[in-house]
């Protein structure tokens, strides 16, 4: 049976994640130190607190990254004794300055060209738990659809969000769809719950640590093309 639909992670996966998270962090932090001094003197443990007790009274947060954000922003500016009203007002110009930072990515050389390729052969989803927004990287002509936690409510590795992109891409079966990812347990590990395929992104050549073994591995996007030949010369 061929392949119909190729559905892939963002973060580490069609970009390095850690240096836009940085930047985007000390974005936030210089824009509250501008705007919300008085949040300055709050230790960075303080947040962390913040959170947590957010999360210990609504675990599913967890899935709702920009929410969560949102609310601890808004908490440690009440906190810092920002009437309600600013630390709203406060929280979502904050956050928009972060999400703005967090979108200026710097995608891996083959990605446009990879998933131009592949775009003409399948059809191309993505599956993630992050917040970025492939419209807000001129990346959306190339999926038919972008599923996030925060949208769904529930993130990889529950095999839900990956049901719910061979839904969304009109009801392929699971053994005619592949994903590709970086985390052992929630791309790999979660795509072969749902029944799909799952290829495991691995630049830094790193052993595996997962339960569940991948079905292939490649270190670059750009050997997806001729893996997934390969497999439909024998399917």
């Amino acid at each position: 049976m061929s392949i119909k639909l190729i559905t892939f992670d963002l973060d580490d996966t069609l970009w390095d994640v850690t240096p836009v998270m940085q930047d985007a962090e000390a974005a936030l932090r210089n824009w509250l130190a501008l705007h919300a001094p008085r949040l300055g003197a709050v230790p960075v443990e303080h947040l962390w607190a913040v959170r947590s007790r957010l999360l210990d009274a609504e675990p599913m947060l967890k899935h709702r990254l920009s929410e969560l954000r949102r609310r601890i922003l808004f908490h440690a500016l009440e906190d810092a004794g920002y009437p309600h009203s600013e630390a709203q007002t406060l929280a979502e110009a904050g956050f928009q300055v972060f999400l703005s930072a967090r979108h200026q990515v710097e995608l891996f050389t083959e990605v446009h060209p990879t998933l131009e390729a592949l775009a003409e052969r399948f059809m191309l989803g993505v599956i993630t738990n992050g917040n970025a927004d492939v419209r807000r990287l001129g990346l959306s002509d190339y999926f038919q659809f972008a599923l996030c936690a925060e949208e769904l409510g529930i993130g990889k590795p529950d095999p839900k969000p990956f049901r719910e992109a061979l839904s969304r891409a009109g009801g392929v079966a699971a053994e005619r769809a592949v994903h590709i990812g970086d985390h052992p347990s929630d791309d790999i590990a979660g795509a072969q719950a749902a029944g799909m395929r799952a290829i495991w992104f691995n630049p830094q050549g790193r052993a595996w640590e997962g339960e569940t073994t991948p079905d292939a591995q490649i270190a670059s996007l750009a050997e997806l093309p001729a893996l997934l030949s390969s497999w439909m010369r024998y399917l």
